[in-house]
């Protein structure tokens, strides 16, 4: 096995998804769904997109003792992905999603984070056992912040990039010490109106919030507008990046799907905004099939 130069630490879970007609509201049952169950988790998802891509990927996450576990470990090994960075913690459950999917691609998601939850920064002990330091390392938020503040840091010490998909949206936003160590910041609309305490829905309004972001310590800021494409923020100015025009069947994990994209391109020597147009394109094709990880493009479908 090729040395991992792409290396994502973060969640896994199996996801139970339901697609029906329309999403229940408070108090409602909707009658005549699918059901499927399939691998997700934002940090699996970012690691079995950026395998699928074709990069060298390395996957350090936490796993419960139990038969999700074992089946989700087998499948991150079929995908050609490292897995001697993958723990599993006893007496704990595997973290699982339940999905509710719409006739228009929106989604409902509630999580139980089981041995997400418990994915401490002394876990990432583990990763003195790599043979390299990775170019690139992928971070998401559903794990524990102070492990992701800690790989952030263990990061940059080894002269690693470091891409962060702040989602879920942080409650009450990210420290600028976290920030600091940030090369790519990937916010969704929704998102970045979390990390700067402010509505973002337009163009302009995603511009200000890079800026904002940009000055609290991110190198770069990528705001992610759907099927709008994005902006693009660094300190030297911005530009924007378009999205190809899809029938949206399920959007889960097209951000996550971005986000591998991403660091396959970095990692090819493509500029941001390439590796951006890049991302797009897997993102865009992702949400025109149901499922995390069951939607994630191989290279040769790009």
């Amino acid at each position: 096995m090729n040395a991992a130069t792409i290396l994502v630490i973060g969640s896994a879970n199996m996801d139970m998804i339901v697609k029906s007609a329309s999403l229940p509201r408070p108090g409602e049952t909707v009658i005549g769904g699918t059901f499927s169950m399939v691998p997700g988790g934002k940090g699996a998802n970012q690691a079995v997109a950026a395998a699928r891509l074709g990069g060298h990927v390395a996957f350090v996450t936490c796993l419960g003792d139990d038969e999700f576990g074992g089946v989700l470990r087998r499948t991150y090994e079929r995908e050609g992905i490292d897995t001697r960075t993958v723990q599993t913690i006893a007496q704990t459950h595997t973290g699982v999603a339940f999905i509710l999917v719409d006739s228009r691609g929106e989604n409902l998601i509630s999580v139980a984070s089981g041995a997400n939850a418990l994915f401490t920064p002394a876990r990432l002990r583990v990763l003195d056992g790599l043979s390299a330091a990775p170019r690139w390392v992928l971070l998401q938020l559903e794990i524990p912040l102070a492990t992701v503040e800690a790989a952030a840091q263990w990061a940059k010490e080894r002269g690693a990039g470091v891409i962060l998909d702040p989602a879920p949206a942080p409650v009450g936003g990210l420290p600028d010490s976290l920030l600091a160590h940030v090369d790519i910041l990937t916010p969704n609309e929704v998102e970045a109106s979390a990390l700067v305490g402010r509505q973002v829905t337009s163009v302009e309004q995603a511009i200000a919030a890079g800026r904002a972001l940009v000055e609290r310590g991110a190198r770069e800021a990528i705001v992610k507008m759907g099927e709008r494409g994005g902006v693009c923020v660094s300190s030297s100015g911005h530009w924007a990046y378009a999205t190809p025009r899809v029938q949206a069947v399920d959007s889960t994990a097209a951000g996550d799907c971005f986000a591998g994209a991403l660091a396959v391109g970095l990692d090819e020597g493509l500029s941001t905004r390439r590796a951006a147009d890049f991302a797009a394109r897997a993102a865009a094709l992702s949400v025109t099939r149901i499922g995390a990880q069951s939607s994630l493009p191989y290279r040769k479908e790009l």
